[in-house]
């Protein structure tokens, strides 16, 4: 989650150097470290060591579908 966090400031950051209206180089070089840092964390997030028994059937489990709780001995 680091990298996540990392690259969307560092995305934030390019868009507030263009609206101040920073030198051209400046947000150049940002946007392409930018760019380089989202390839990495795609990358990073795709090869990370995560496992889980979930399934889509659960849907998210966080939200109760339709209000309800449905188990799977309901389903």
């Amino acid at each position: 989650m680091f990298w996540v966090g990392a690259t969307t400031m560092l995305l934030v950051m390019v868009t507030i150097m263009v609206t101040m209206n920073f030198p051209f180089n400046w947000v150049f070089y940002v946007t392409v470290l930018g760019q380089i840092m989202i390839v990495y964390m795609v990358y990073r997030v795709l090869t990370d060591n995560y496992t889980t028994e979930k399934t889509f059937e659960d849907f998210y489990e966080d939200v109760p579908m339709r209000g309800e709780y449905i188990s799977r001995e309901n389903r």
